[in-house]
């Protein structure tokens, strides 16, 4: 499923649902968002386990920018966004960072 994406506030502000497929989770019990948003914290932002094996959080960003985030499963592997808006080199390892988007299109 990709990002949704809905624009509030005179698209002054963006509230994005991430979401991970029961696929993409692989049997996890907890998974946290982890990005530019929240100072790459590890630990603040639970995404919510739905009855389906979905994972999903809404979070508002502010419009107009891109922000680099990864997925943290069961607190021990990091993970990709697999509908990310693009793709960009991690500064500190050599992997990949998933990027949302908030730009009116």
């Amino acid at each position: 499923m990709p990002l949704k994406k809905k624009f509030l506030k005179n698209n002054s502000k963006c509230e994005v649902t991430f979401t991970v497929s029961p696929e993409a989770a692989q049997g996890a019990q907890t998974i946290h968002i982890a990005g530019d948003f929240n100072s790459w914290s590890s630990k603040e932002d639970q995404l919510k386990k739905g009855k389906d094996g979905t994972f999903s959080i809404k979070i508002e960003l502010d419009a107009d920018k891109e922000y680099q985030f990864r997925y943290l499963v069961d607190g021990k592997r990091w993970e990709n966004d697999w509908k990310a808006d693009k793709y960009v080199p991690a500064p500190y390892s050599s992997t990949d960072n998933s990027v949302v988007s908030t730009k009116l299109e």
